[in-house]
């Protein structure tokens, strides 16, 4: 008779991300967000808010960050990332920060 492989234990299920739905119950209203017309975004409010439920470390824009520093890093960072954005919030966000 052959020999039977030792059965291997099934993978656990991924943990759920502490992110998802993070800005649920976030509104202009409640001072989390700022409005299109002020640039869109979120206040401090609203990032703090974000940084408790995720574990998140959010910090303010940095729309004068100078090349080769840490907030010209972050600044060149999000206006890569946030280029496909077309909608209105995103594009008075890329306006905050000078992209």
């Amino acid at each position: 008779m052959a020999a039977r492989l030792p059965v291997r234990p099934k993978a656990k299920a991924p943990a759920k991300s502490k992110k998802k739905g993070a800005m649920k119950g976030m509104t202009v209203k409640g001072g989390h967000k700022l409005s299109v017309k002020a640039g869109a975004g979120l206040t401090e409010k609203g990032r703090k808010a974000i940084n408790k439920k995720t574990g998140s470390n959010l910090k303010a824009p940095a729309p004068n960050g100078k090349p080769g520093t840490k907030e010209g890093a972050r600044k060149k960072s999000f206006c890569a990332r946030s280029k496909g954005w077309k909608g209105e919030r995103g594009k008075a966000a890329r306006a905050r920060w000078k992209c």
